[in-house]
């Protein structure tokens, strides 16, 4: 019993040391994949790099079908895999921001899922949101 419980302990803080090293990585994935309809197509690649121990700041393009193209900036602060978000337009618009909490999780080595809620002062919605995408 005692080994199980020592194996377990040191898994968990093997898997938050591996979630804590940020800086100088690049994150590339998908901002939400959770908001696509069945008849639309929605588009939204992010690119992310590791300023920080904690900070990752991040480029996304939106755009779904029938819509222009929008170019957004984002900031994750991350505490022992956990983060607050951060987004806004590149006029970075203080009218329509968006604010979220979050997790990120290592799935293999270097393919994360980050679900968050995300609170939009634009449209006053909140929003539950899954993204996913690789670190290296």
């Amino acid at each position: 019993m005692k080994k199980l419980i020592l194996t377990i302990t040191l898994a968990c803080m093997s898997v938050m040391a591996t979630q804590a090293q940020t800086k100088g990585e690049w994150y590339i994935g998908t901002g939400d994949v959770s908001d696509v309809a069945w008849t639309e197509l929605s588009v939204s690649p992010t690119v992310g790099y590791g300023i920080t121990e904690n900070l990752i700041l991040g480029v996304a393009l939106n755009q779904v079908s029938g819509e222009t193209l929008n170019v957004d900036v984002n900031a994750r602060y991350l505490v022992r895999g956990y983060f607050a978000y951060l987004e806004s337009n590149l006029s970075l618009n203080t009218d329509d921001v968006r604010l979220g909490v979050g997790k990120m999780f290592t799935l293999l080595s270097n393919v994360y899922v980050d679900p968050k809620i995300v609170y939009s002062t634009g449209d006053q919605t909140t929003n539950l949101e899954i993204g996913f995408g690789f670190r290296f």
